[in-house]
């Protein structure tokens, strides 16, 4: 059983999952940041875009104005927090879409720069041939 267990575990599909999974939370990561700490200040400073204290309150005895303070005193709806990782997802979303036509791109560049050799013809094809060239003899 640990001879099978290691051999799935060294599989190349099994290593290259976990490598994706690895960089999807870095790239993650990294997203949440430009969106974060770039593109929503920006928003906000042009348009008055502030998503983060956008909260429905759910009690009569929230009345704080920021989300923090009002989750404190009862429970909130943070709407908020979801507008922004829905543009996050649409950011993620379009800039996997631009590496993916990237890649399509140079593999199609890939195909039309290497010729495509026929296949050797079968030996059936082949035999046909000769005795086709004999005949003719």
């Amino acid at each position: 059983m640990l001879q099978e267990f290691k051999e799935f575990a060294l599989k190349g599909n099994v290593v290259d999952l976990a490598v994706g999974v690895i960089i999807g939370a870095a790239f993650g990561k990294i997203v949440e940041s430009v969106v974060g700490d770039l593109f929503m200040p920006i928003l906000g400073a042009i348009g008055g875009f502030d998503f983060t204290n956008y909260f429905l309150p759910l009690s009569s005895a929230v009345n704080a104005t920021n989300l923090v303070d009002a989750q404190k005193q009862g429970a909130v709806i943070a709407y908020g927090k979801f507008i922004t990782i829905a543009i996050n997802f649409i950011i993620i979303a379009f800039v996997l879409f631009m590496v993916i036509k990237a890649m399509n791109r140079l593999k199609k560049a890939e195909a039309a720069a290497a010729p495509a050799v026929p296949p050797p013809p079968s030996a059936e094809v082949t035999l046909l041939t000769e005795i086709r060239d004999l005949l003719k003899k």
